[in-house]
């Protein structure tokens, strides 16, 4: 016997369907550019950009509720290289940390067995990596480390913890919102528990503000919310004003420092937390659809909000300084001072039934130009922003937003009037900042371009309908057929519909809706057609509409095989179709069998009444192909003879008329009945086997064989070779050896065997038998048990519907909605990424080796090579084998065509494409290291120039484009004084309290503001406590003149205040007397670094604004706080471009100081002398040391060259090789 071969690879997988209720907040978009979400127990990561799934997670035992892709914010190397992990918790409490490409579990925690509420990367990766922060409930949190599964701390608090988010811009600060309001944590650190328990403050609901009770008009929503004064109270409200805390959730805005936002089901509110006040509301009318959830962006002040429609809507906040009416009409006499959000974008909503609702939204974390839409049915929607850019004079004038102008740089550096359009490439290059526009006169200028947004549906992923289905592959490959082989599964659905799917893709190759019911069986005829059948639900005599629908899959053409029959009788229970599918057996329930031809679509025979009734049947797979054979051969020789006298004219005799000669003949064929004998066997109720032989339109009884006495009744056989099993009711198994005349009866103990099945592949003896618990897999040559799988036992999931892939793999359709392609083992399993074949290759380089996507890196970084732009990996020398090279070129081929042309464009700079390859990367590091790098220098460039030409429009340039605001404290001192008094004026307007007036006046005072102060302080009302002290106070600040003594008093008054703890009443003092110097260094000294920064950029000239800084930066080196990064773009912030370097050279981030290096260079940001050089050369070398570890020898070589004298050793060493082999 011929030993069996495994065809066509097929690897495992996984086809998913519906959502469960669990999975709805389960969703995440990485960093890495890849969507990851739950569906009931399994785990999904899939590209947006080509829309296909990329891997199926499964080892969850229960329904995933939260998934979490770790952060990339940190300097890669071969060390740390790009990888793709992945967070993703249970609803039994487990957590599991996966990586992706591989498919394994890199450490699995569990702490407690109730759902984890929430959970999140740390952002600030400068100490470590690893580190996860989850919610326990009921109300813990626990700080883990991912790597390695060990838990670094556990803190409770009082009440139950429903979400947390970290503070954007401190490390330290985290919200957590509870059950009845939010917890502020401001000493939270990786190595140790928060030692307080934070600070409590209570929401009192949006819903008993009238806010909710008329939003008719805009003037009612303007009364409205300036009735919605406090919303947050440090006491706990009255019993009859709390409504349950219906906030859906609370998220820090990453655009600007120290704003949060709280999303309402009918509103978005927006709160200041210096003051703890509501700013702004997003309010929806009555009419409108409430939110699910809302994705704050981090380039731009703007929202991506989801609605229960589906409808993912973008708003951006309203530049505070555009005057909104046009010249002619009235400026509004009473403008409300309040942040304002307009609706710049919408997509279209979904059909929203009870079965399919939208689950949740991810946004982009790189780009924020793209959300995607996860459906309950397993749909996946990713819609992208696409900006175009309108002329001046379309200006819709009835709208009230003010216009939205396209960025005047792009990549960090500032682009001409010239440029028509840049490219979509994230949002900050698709609108301007919040900055831009500094006032009426600069919109009169050329460059700033009107734009309007609009969502794209770019990428649809959609998921198996609702189960139950039946599933049926299609017949195996054979020598034969291996030219036109697909392997296609036929999914029958409770629809009506067939779905077939390609299993090398796992995509749906077809959808074929031919029924009116829920189709109970296909069977195939050809490898391009096949048999479904339907049964409608029965009426009160028990009869039903039988469909049986003959397919033609390239056409999609379907006839109903039994004419005009099927109306109103006994239910199919079967189709069978014979081995040379010649043959049809149709079994139904209290109805004689029905034997068709399928060629030909006739009824053979219809058995008499008294033909006993069918439990299960199975066709002879021995069949007498030769004698067919003969009689077609024999049919021919006569056509032969009838039509063609002589040989001669057969030449001449046209291709049309030979065909024609070939369909007589196949027609005499059918009509002289040619065909062959086969026969098939089928038992009773009692158990007993008949066997019958079918040939042309007879069929005849030839064989009984009693019933067997140890087996109940009979309810599947299958037969394949000489061997036939029988399946019954009780799970006993009976497999006969026809030649050597044995049976051997085994009993499973597994109740009903529903189907049994033999895998294909000559000799392959293997077989599945489906029973109401599972499956197992049994080897019928030596009658053992292969494998099983047990419901409740190693799965979760029922087993619908069994069949064989190919011969060594099973499908199994289960319960949970999903279609799973297993080895034999029926383990489930992940597969390995990079041995999977993807339709459309997809853009991700952390699927590369680490040296691979480490090199393409270098290869993007370095253009051109060879005084060439190219995206051809195989003009560099790249000694690494084809393989890998393959891989890479794959790659950069499925980059986006607007991408490859700013890579090969020889006008885009090296800072550019930084920025560009950084994004690509999805590195978050050095997308902001870059995107202040490029801001900084360009700025050092243009000042040079300012010395050398004219001032005037450089300066104006400078104030257009500041680095905008959610770079916080980095940005130009001028533009954060602009926003920091914006801030204040707008905190006034929200005054409800004497505290919070205090916290005005008190910013007043150290912004210099000194009349508003005054003001402010004369409001306090006789009867405070404080009326005395706030009037004095005002007489002082009033009176406080250069005279010497004063001041000197004053400072002696403001240091024994500060030494006595009373810290910010002295700064206070020092900065009346414009001694704020001396105020930063006070709270420098105690601790209040973050203070001392803000007030430094408020008040300082640049120089002691840069000391105050400075020392900030040694600060955020030393060893306990560890935030070299941040301290890094401090230094870029001031223009220490040598001390960067060094800094990154030190801190063995060779990559980015060499290309630091460089840019440094180009704009001339050095002062040219010998420590600096050898700082370069240095800076050179090492880089051309890394890239010859990669492999990268063009590269080493480059960086070796520019190196100087440092570089001639490594020169040396790289050139030897290749003489050595020429030697040889």
């Amino acid at each position: 016997m011929q030993p069996f071969t495994v065809n066509i690879k097929l690897s495992a997988r996984t086809l998913t369907g519906a959502l469960s209720a669990p999975n709805r907040g389960a969703a995440d978009w990485g960093w890495q550019g890849l969507i990851a979400y739950g569906c009931h127990s399994l785990v999904l990561i899939v590209d947006a950009n080509t829309a296909q799934t990329l891997q199926v997670l499964e080892r969850h035992k229960a329904n995933v509720v939260k998934v979490k892709w770790a952060k990339e914010n940190y300097h890669h190397n071969i060390g740390s290289p790009y990888s793709l992990r992945l967070a993703s918790a249970d609803a039994t409490g487990k957590i599991i940390v996966w990586d992706v490409a591989t498919g394994t579990a890199r450490c699995e925690i569990q702490e407690h067995a109730k759902p984890i509420q929430d959970m999140q990367w740390l952002w600030n990766q400068d100490a470590s990596r690893d580190l996860l922060l989850a919610v326990h409930p009921p109300n813990y949190i626990v700080l883990w480390n991912a790597d390695t599964g060990t838990k670094l701390w556990k803190k409770s608090y009082a009440e139950n913890i429903l979400s947390f988010s970290f503070d954007p811009f401190d490390p330290s600060h985290l919200a957590l919102l509870t059950s009845e309001g939010i917890v502020f944590i401001s000493d939270f650190s990786p190595s140790k528990a928060p030692a307080s328990s934070g600070k409590k403050v209570y929401i009192s609901s949006p819903h008993s503000s009238p806010s909710h009770n008329k939003l008719a008009a805009a003037t009612g929503a303007k009364k409205a919310l300036d009735k919605v004064k406090i919303l947050i109270s440090n006491e706990k409200p009255s019993a009859e004003s709390v409504t349950l805390n219906d906030c859906l959730q609370l998220s820090y805005l990453p655009s600007k420092r120290n704003y949060m936002l709280l999303l309402y089901p009918r509103e978005i509110l927006i709160l200041d937390l210096e003051v703890n006040q509501t700013v702004g509301v997003i309010a929806i009318e009555r009419t409108g659809v409430p939110f699910l959830q809302v994705i704050p962006c981090f380039q731009r002040d703007g929202l991506f909000c989801l609605h229960e429609n589906g409808c993912i809507t973008l708003r951006v906040r309203r530049s505070s300084c555009c005057v909104t009416g046009t010249a002619g009409e009235e400026p509004d006499p009473d403008p409300v001072q309040e942040l304002i959000y307009d609706l710049r974008s919408q997509c279209d909503a979904i059909r929203v039934t009870k079965t399919v609702r939208p689950f949740s939204m991810v946004c982009c974390p790189v780009n924020e130009n793209s959300a995607a839409l996860i459906v309950s049915d397993g749909r996946v929607m990713v819609w992208e922003l696409k900006s175009n850019v309108s002329g001046r004079n379309l200006r819709n004038s009835s709208s009230s937003a003010s216009p939205l102008y396209s960025p005047v740089s792009f990549c960090g550096i500032p682009i001409g009037a010239f440029q028509n359009k840049i490219p979509d490439l994230s949002l900050d290059s698709m609108i301007a900042g919040q900055g831009t526009v500094a006032g009426e006169e600069q919109s009169k200028s050329s460059f700033l371009q009107e734009v309007h947004l609009k969502f794209l549906l770019t990428g649809l992923l959609s998921g198996l309908p609702l189960p139950p289905f039946a599933i049926r592959m299609c017949p195996p490959l054979t020598t034969k057929n291996i030219k036109q082989y697909e392997p296609l599964l036929a999914v029958g659905t409770s629809n009506g519909s067939v779905l077939v799917f390609n299993l090398t893709s796992g995509l749906l190759h077809k959808e074929i809706s031919i029924h009116s019911c829920e189709v109970k069986g296909i069977e195939w005829i050809s490898l391009t057609g096949f048999l479904s059948f339907a049964t409608s639900t029965p009426n009160n005599l028990g009869l039903v509409r039988n469909e049986l629908q003959l397919v033609d899959l390239p056409t999609g053409r379907s006839i109903a095989f039994r004419g005009e029959r099927g109306n109103d009788e006994p239910a199919i229970e079967m189709i069978k179709v014979s081995h040379l599918k010649q043959y049809l057996a149709v079994v139904f329930k209290d109805k004689p069998l029905e034997i068709w031809d399928v060629r030909t679509c006739t009824l053979l025979r219809e058995m008499s009444k008294n033909f006993p009734a069918v439990t299960a049947l199975e066709w002879s797979p021995s069949h007498n192909l030769k004698s067919l054979r003969k009689k077609q051969l024999a049919a021919r020789e006569a056509m032969a003879r009838q039509t063609v006298a002589s040989d001669t004219e057969v030449s001449s005799v046209e291709s049309s008329v030979i065909s024609l000669l070939q369909e007589a003949e196949s027609k005499s064929e059918l009509s002289q009945n040619i065909s062959a004998r086969e026969h098939f066997v089928f038992t009773d109720t009692d158990g007993q086997v008949y066997h019958l032989t079918v040939e042309g339109n007879s069929v005849k009884d030839s064989a009984r064989i009693p019933p067997d006495g140890s087996m109940g009744s009979i309810t599947c056989i299958a037969w394949k070779g000489d061997t036939l099993v029988l399946g019954d009711v009780d799970g006993n198994l009976n497999f006969w050896d026809l030649k050597a005349r044995v049976s051997r009866g085994i009993p499973t103990h597994r109740s009903w065997v529903k189907k049994i099945r033999f895998a294909p592949g000559k000799g392959n003896q293997k077989l599945i038998a489906v029973y109401s618990d599972g499956a197992e897999v049994w080897d019928a040559k030596e009658v053992q048990m292969v494998s099983s799988l047990r419901s409740g036992r190693n799965v979760n999931f029922r087993i619908l519907d069994v069949d064989w892939c190919t011969s060594d793999k099973v499908i199994l359709a289960s319960d949970d909605g999903c279609i799973r392609v297993l080895e034999m083992s029926m383990k489930p399993s992940c597969f390995r990424m990079d041995e999977q074949d993807f339709i459309e290759p997809a853009w991700c380089p952390y699927l590369l080796v680490p040296r691979a996507s480490l090199a393409l890196k270098a290869f993007l970084l370095h253009q051109p090579w060879n005084e060439k732009y190219c995206l051809d990996i195989l003009h560099i020398d790249y000694p690494e084998n084809e393989n890998i090279k393959n891989l890479i070129q794959e790659q950069l081929n499925s980059l986006s065509n607007d991408i490859k042309k700013l890579l090969l464009d020889p006008e885009f700079t090296l800072l550019q494409r930084c920025l560009l390859v950084a994004r690509l990367y999805g590195d978050e590091s050095e997308l902001h290291f870059w995107t202040i790098a490029a801001h900084y220098l360009h700025s050092l460039s243009q000042e040079k120039l300012s010395k050398l030409t004219d001032t005037t429009t450089v300066i104006q340039e400078k104030l257009v484009n500041p680095l905008d605001i959610c770079y916080d404290v980095l940005c130009e001192n001028y533009y954060f004084q602009k926003f920091q008094l914006e801030r204040v004026n707008l905190q006034e307007v929200k005054r409800s309290t004497y505290d919070h007036t205090k916290k005005c006046a008190d910013q007043l005072l150290l912004l210099g503001q000194t009349d508003r102060a005054v003001q402010l302080l004369l409001e306090t009302s006789s009867e405070n406590a404080h009326y005395y002290c706030d009037s004095l106070k005002a007489c002082l600040v009033t009176t406080v003149t250069s005279s010497g003594p004063s001041q000197s008093t004053i400072k002696l008054v403001a240091t024994n205040m500060i030494a006595n703890g009373k810290l910010a009443e002295g700064v206070q003092l020092l900065c009346l007397i414009d001694k704020a110097a001396d105020a930063c260094r006070y709270l420098q000294t105690y601790g209040e670094w973050n203070r001392a920064a803000w007030l430094a950029k408020v008040r300082l000239n640049s120089e002691e604004c840069a000391d105050v800084l400075k020392r900030w930066v040694d600060h955020l080196c030393s060893p306990q706080v560890n935030q070299k990064s941040k301290a890094i773009l401090v230094l870029l912030s001031l223009g220490c471009f040598t001390k960067v370097a060094e800094m990154l050279h030190s801190m063995r981030y060779f990559d980015r100081a060499a290309l630091f290096v460089e840019a440094c260079l180009k704009y001339g940001a050095f002062e040219v002398n010998d420590d600096t050089n050898k700082l370069i050369h240095a800076v050179f070398a090492d880089y051309a040391r890394s890239l010859k570890i990669l492999g990268f020898k063009q590269g080493a070589l480059l960086f070796a060259s520019k190196a100087g004298e440092t570089g001639k050793d490594l020169l040396l060493e790289l050139k030897q090789p290749k003489e050595e082999v020429t030697q040889e």
